[in-house]
């Protein structure tokens, strides 16, 4: 079962998100036969639009297991989309591992590589080189599953409270500033949920 849920994010990015890989403004509208309700999506960037992070398992790349549990323990997580054959993606690989590193415990950032499975190798290597020490989720069910699905562009990143749902908007393509960018996205979410918004830790 694990090995078809991984083959579904595979196709989905085969089929969508391979067109969608872009650099520092990808946020190009999709090709005439997306779905109309997610061209709505991309355009305007309502992460609520994909979907939830309410129910879900995905196996991770140093063999565990997440959760929506553990996305619960936190008051936002930070889920970003990548594949191994984008290049902007790995490109911002370091800035997401530096702005990770520097998060409050209340925070937190994984990644999804949605061709990840079958391809740990290549995915481990791409993330020990960038120093990024965070879960890396390969597998996805339920509402990880049908948000991969809903995907257009890699690197995607949305926001989910504890409840799992996604709050904000989706940061669509790789951003030269990335940790202002997540900054200003984590504390309007936080805000939003009555939260007190949160500085970066230096190390």
């Amino acid at each position: 079962m694990k090995r078809i849920i991984s083959l579904i994010l595979s196709s989905a990015l085969a089929l969508g998100l391979l067109s969608g890989c872009g650099g520092v403004t990808s946020s190009a509208p999709p090709a005439d036969d997306s779905p109309a309700e997610s061209s709505s999506q991309s355009e305007q960037g309502n992460a609520a639009a994909l979907g939830s992070l309410s129910t879900f398992s995905s196996d991770t790349l140093d063999g565990g297991i997440f959760t929506q549990d553990d996305v619960k323990a936190k008051d936002i997580t930070v889920v970003n989309f990548w594949s191994t054959t984008c290049g902007p993606c790995i490109v911002e690989m370091p800035d997401l591992a530096e702005f990770a590193k520097a998060l409050p415990d209340n925070v937190q950032l994984v990644t999804v590589c949605l061709d990840g499975y079958g391809n740990e190798d290549a995915v481990r290597e791409i993330v020990q080189q960038a120093g990024f020490e965070e879960p890396v989720l390969l597998t996805g069910s339920d509402d990880l599953l049908e948000l991969a699905r809903n995907l257009i562009y890699t690197p995607t990143t949305v926001l989910a409270d504890s409840d799992g749902e996604l709050v904000g908007d989706a940061i669509i393509g790789a951003k030269k500033d990335l940790s202002a960018v997540y900054l200003e996205a984590v504390n309007q979410a936080l805000a939003a949920g009555g939260k007190d918004e949160i500085t970066l830790e230096t190390n």
